[in-house]
Formats: C-alpha cells, structure tokens, sequence
C-alpha cells in the first residue's frame, strides 16, 4: 500500500525554475534513500539526485550548483529545486525511495513521473 506521489512537473522558458515534490504514504515505518530519476526520450534513465535520511546529498555533475534537493522527514516528503533550467532538463522525472513497511521489508518504490519541459 505505499505509494510515492509525484507534483510540480511543467513547462518553463529556458532560465526557469520549478519545485518537484514527491510524498511517501501509506504503510511506513521508515525511508532511508529519496531521490529523483528522470530520462529523456530515447535516452536512459539517470540519476539526477538522492539523499540519505541523515542529509548527506548526492547529485549529478550536469545539475550541479543549479538543483537542490532537500527532504521533509516528518512529511515523507522530499523536495528538487530545479533553477536556471535548460532544454537538456526536459524528462520525465521520477521519485524513488527505498522504505521499510511495516509488513515487509526494505524495498524500492518508484513515483509515475512526471513531466518537465524546458522550451522558449
């Protein structure tokens, strides 16, 4: 029963900026590792940004010192601040978390996507 819930996803002029968050409900007991996926059409899927439950940030070198990413532990949530967007950003981009319910154990859990287009 749990579920991650994708929002902010949408089109913006190159220079743009957008706020995706993404929400863990269901039958929790803990999240370790949130992040963000996203893949272009006809490219693979990569890693934009992930953080540990302690805060310690990972992130791509082609987003480096334009996203943030940070997360609501009380919430379930976490959050991508994506700024001075660029066409190469626009992806579908997906929430992943690894959570412990609390019938089962560790597990991965993937989002629906979302859409960024970064477009004039």
């Amino acid at each position: 029963q749990v579920q991650l819930v994708e929002s902010g996803g949408g089109l913006v002029q190159p220079g743009g900026s957008l706020r995706l968050s993404c929400v863990a409900s269901g039958s929790i007991f803990s999240i370790n590792v949130m992040g963000w996926y996203r893949q272009a059409p006809g490219k693979q899927r990569e890693l934009v940004a992930d953080i540990t439950g302690g805060g310690a940030t990972n992130y791509a070198d082609s987003v480096k010192g334009r996203f943030t990413l940070f997360r609501d532990n009380a919430k379930n949530t976490v959050y991508l601040q994506m700024n001075s967007l660029k066409p190469e950003d626009t992806a579908v981009y997906y929430c992943h978390a690894e959570i412990l319910s609390t019938h089962r154990g560790w597990e991965n859990y993937w989002g629906q996507g979302t859409q960024v287009t970064v477009s004039s």
